[in-house]
């Protein structure tokens, strides 16, 4: 079944007197439970294609079904609200808050949907012992290692239960040991949480952890990739390479 879904989306904008096509009737979709990587070079639409499927930006032409809702037909506020509940963020650079503490971080998307403490620390606690900083809750971000870091932002993307994560370069900002671990993390939330993620990466390693890659270039979708059984990044690479990426 698919949780997320695009029908010939297309993302126009103006610099100056040109127009500039980010992306051109692109379909797309994501199963529950699936891991996907999006990639493509510079320019490529990558980011645009994930602002658009968390409903952070709107297509040009085209609709975009998140969770069974068009986005398009739900008021700003519709979309607000179901951003907030269905998707969870994951970005290069964390955007953790310096003032509170990993647990305070991650509890943070409940508060501003207006629950109240005693409903969600149960859920907090679990997702601590899950991305392993139980023992480092009360610390605030410039306390924490870079990979510290990001697991602290995977857990506040998932701390309101959505039915997609969106990662961006999640290991982009990362050494490579970080960076694997963050991969590791992702492929279990997948494997044992059902958990639906699209990240966008530059790293065929990094795509490598995921059940299907999608390629982009000038807007595009030029091509797909499923992986299975034992995944190799140098099948990635050969595929960039064919595919002039």
């Amino acid at each position: 079944m698919s949780i997320l879904e695009t029908n010939g989306v297309s993302k126009q904008y103006r610099m100056g007197e040109v127009t500039v096509d980010a992306l051109a009737g692109v379909d797309f979709s994501a199963e529950e439970g699936e891991f996907i990587a999006v990639m493509g070079p510079s320019g490529s639409g990558k980011s645009t294609l994930l602002h658009l499927l968390g409903g952070l930006d709107q297509p040009t032409d085209g609709e975009v079904a998140l969770a069974g809702r068009v986005l398009s037909d739900l008021s700003d506020n519709q979309v607000t609200i179901t951003r907030r509940r269905k998707v969870g963020f994951v970005f290069q650079f964390f955007n953790l808050i310096p003032t509170l503490s990993a647990e305070e971080n991650i509890a943070l998307p409940l508060l501003i949907d207006g629950r109240r403490p005693r409903e969600y620390r149960e859920r907090v606690d679990r997702l601590l012992e899950l991305v392993g900083l139980t023992e480092r809750r009360h610390h605030k971000p410039d306390q924490l290692s870079g990979g510290e870091q990001q697991r602290v932002a995977i857990a506040r993307a998932l701390v309101t239960e959505p039915a997609i994560v969106l990662a961006d370069e999640p290991t982009g900002n990362l050494d490579s040991r970080s960076g694997d671990d963050i991969l590791k993390l992702l492929r279990q939330l997948c494997d044992e949480l059902g958990q639906t993620i699209v990240t966008v990466t530059h790293d065929p390693r990094a795509a490598s952890y995921a059940d299907r890659i999608v390629f982009l270039k000038d807007g595009r979708i030029i091509d797909e990739m499923r992986l299975e059984g034992e995944k190799d990044a140098t099948d990635i690479l050969a595929r960039l390479t064919e595919l002039e990426l």
